[in-house]
C-alpha cells in the first residue's frame, strides 16, 4: 500500500471492520465497569444503613442525606455517560472523516500532479566538430632500451557556434488517457557557422534530436548556400538549401565542408511530442548572438528555470517568450517553458479541524452546562446538530470556500440552538454559549489567524461565564418564558 492511501497514521478509521469491533469492545468494558462502581455505591449505602439500624434517628438522617446524594450522583452519572459517549462516538466520527478527507486531499494533488506528469523534452544545442591531427610523445621499449617516439593522433575539437536563431512553437493536449498534458513541438533552428580556421575544411554538424519526445517526425538537416564569412548577411533563398543526411543511421552527425573564411547556414527542423515540460540546454558551451523564441498557445505556461526572458507578449491563451544575448551567454540551468498549475492551498485544515473537533465539543457542551439547564434530551439533540454540522463543513468545502460553507453553517445552528432555551433569557444565553464555544472555535481553525480568533473565543467564554455567575447577569422568571 502507497503511504498516499494510508491516510494519517495512527488514527483509528471506522471503515475499517477491525477498528469498529475494538471500539465495540472498549465501549462494553467502559459501561460494564460504570455500572459496577453505581453497585458498588448502592452496596456500601445499604451496609451503612444496616450497621446503624439500632440507631433508627441517625440511620434516618444517613439514609435521607445519602439517598439524596446518591440520586444526584445517579443523574450526575447520566449526564456524565452520555456526553463521554458522545464524545468517545465524536472522536471516531471525526477521526474517520479526517482519514476520508485525508485520501482526498491527496487525491486531488496527485491527480494535478498526474495532469503534469512525464519526461521533460530537452533540446541539447548541438555542435560542429572536427577533425586535428595534434603531435604527441610516447615512451616505448625498443631492444631492451626505453625510447621516445614522436606521433600524431587524430583529436576532436569543436567549433563555436556564430549564431542561434531558434523558434518554437508549442501546444497542449492530453494523452490516450485524458489524465496527462503532451507537449507537441514544431522547432525550427538556425545556426550560423563561421570557418575561422586555416588549415581545416572538414567539419562534422552534430544535432542530436530532444530527450525524452514519444514521437520525432519531419526531423531534417538543411544547409544554405556559401558566402563569404562577414558578408551582406542577407540568407540565400530556399532553393539554395540542399538537405544533409546521417553519416551513420544511428546518430545524428551530419558531414559538411567549409571552407577557411566562408560561413554557412544550417536549419534543423522537426515535429516532436512528449512530456509538458519543453527546454533548451547548452550543454556548457558558450553561445553568441543567441535568440530563443517560444510560443506557447495554451493558457497556463510560464517560462522554466529561473532564466527571466527578455520580451514577454500575452495574446489571449498564447504567451510568446523572448530570450535575445547578443553577446557571448552560458548558462546552467536551461531556458525552456512549462504548465504552471494552479496551487493547491490550505490543505491539512479541515482534517485538523476534525481531530480537535471533539474539544471543540467539549468546550462548547460545557459552556451550555454552565449557563442553562440541560436535561439528557436537550444534550443529545445538541450534540447531533453540532457533529452534522461537521459533517456537512465537511463536504461542502469539496466544493466551496470552507469559511463561506461555516459561515452558512453557524447560521442554521444559531437557530436551531434558540430552541434549547425555555425562556428568551436562557435561548439568548445559549446563543452567546454556541457563538463563543461552537461557531468562533471551528471558524479560528478555518482563518489564517488561528491563534487570534481561538483567544477572542476563550476570552469570550470566560466574559460571558463571569458575567452570568458573578453579576447576575439574568435571573430565571416565569414572565420571561417564550410564547
Amino acid at each position: 500500500m502507497s503511504p498516499t492511501s494510508q491516510g494519517i497514521p495512527g488514527l483509528p478509521d471506522l471503515t475499517h471492520p477491525s477498528e469498529l469491533i475494538q471500539l465495540g469492545s472498549q465501549l462494553i468494558t467502559a459501561s460494564l465497569l460504570l455500572v459496577f462502581l453505581v453497585i458498588a455505591l448502592g452496596i456500601a449505602i445499604a451496609l451503612m444503613s444496616f450497621a446503624l439500624r439500632q440507631n433508627q434517628s441517625q440511620q434516618t438522617i444517613f439514609i435521607g442525606e445519602w439517598t439524596i446524594r446518591y440520586s444526584q450522583i445517579l443523574q450526575g452519572l447520566q449526564h456524565l455517560t452520555l456526553v463521554l459517549i458522545l464524545l468517545v462516538i465524536g472522536f471516531f466520527l471525526s477521526s474517520t472523516l479526517s482519514n476520508r478527507y485525508h485520501y482526498w486531499e491527496q487525491a486531488k494533488v496527485a491527480q494535478v500532479a498526474q495532469s503534469v506528469a512525464g519526461d521533460k523534452l530537452e533540446q541539447i544545442a548541438p555542435q560542429v566538430r572536427y577533425v586535428t591531427q595534434e603531435p604527441y610523445t610516447y615512451t616505448t621499449q625498443v631492444n631492451g632500451k626505453i625510447t621516445k617516439v614522436q606521433d600524431t593522433q587524430q583529436v576532436n575539437r569543436f567549433l563555436a557556434l556564430s549564431g542561434s536563431q531558434i523558434q518554437v512553437k508549442l501546444e497542449q493536449t492530453t494523452d490516450v488517457q485524458g489524465r496527462s498534458a503532451v507537449y507537441r513541438v514544431d522547432y525550427t533552428a538556425d545556426y550560423k557557422v563561421v570557418n575561422r580556421l586555416k588549415d581545416i575544411k572538414d567539419f562534422f554538424f552534430e544535432a542530436p534530436p530532444l530527450n525524452g519526445y514519444s514521437l520525432l517526425s519531419n526531423y531534417k538537416v538543411e544547409r544554405d548556400g556559401l558566402r563569404p564569412a562577414g558578408g551582406d548577411g542577407v540568407p540565400p533563398s530556399v532553393a539554395d538549401r540542399t538537405r544533409l543526411e546521417p553519416v551513420n543511421p544511428e546518430n545524428y552527425s551530419f558531414a559538411f565542408r567549409l571552407e577557411p573564411g566562408q560561413e554557412t547556414n544550417l536549419r534543423v527542423t522537426y515535429q516532436a511530442q512528449g512530456g509538458p515540460r519543453w527546454v533548451y540546454n547548452s550543454a556548457g558551451q558558450l553561445l553568441s548572438n543567441f535568440r530563443l523564441t517560444t510560443v506557447a498557445n495554451f493558457a497556463g505556461a510560464d517560462f522554466a528555470s529561473g532564466v527571466v526572458p527578455k520580451e514577454t507578449k500575452v495574446d489571449g491563451r498564447s504567451t510568446q517568450y523572448t530570450w535575445v544575448f547578443d553577446d557571448n551567454v552560458s548558462v546552467k540551468n536551461p531556458f525552456g517553458v512549462f504548465t504552471n498549475t494552479n496551487p493547491i492551498r490550505q490543505t491539512g485544515i479541515i482534517p485538523r479541524l476534525l481531530l480537535l473537533a471533539p474539544s471543540l465539543f467539549l468546550w462548547w457542551i460545557l459552556l451550555l452546562y454552565l449557563s442553562l439547564p440541560m436535561s439528557l434530551k436537550n444534550v443529545a439533540i445538541a450534540s447531533s446538530i453540532y457533529f452534522a454540522c461537521l459533517l456537512t463543513l465537511t463536504y461542502l468545502s469539496r466544493f466551496m470556500d470552507a469559511q463561506l460553507a461555516w459561515t452558512i453553517i453557524s447560521l442554521v445552528l444559531l437557530t436551531l440552538t434558540w430552541g434549547l432555551g425555555s425562556t428568551r433569557s436562557a435561548s439568548l444565553a445559549a446563543i452567546i454559549c454556541t457563538i463563543a464555544g461552537g461557531v468562533l472555535p471551528v471558524l479560528g481553525l478555518l482563518v489564517p489567524y488561528s491563534g487570534l480568533t481561538l483567544s477572542i473565543a476563550g476570552l469570550m467564554s470566560a466574559i460571558w461565564l463571569a458575567v452570568r455567575h458573578w453579576y447576575n447577569w439574568y435571573i430565571w422568571q416565569p414572565e420571561d418564558s417564550k410564547k
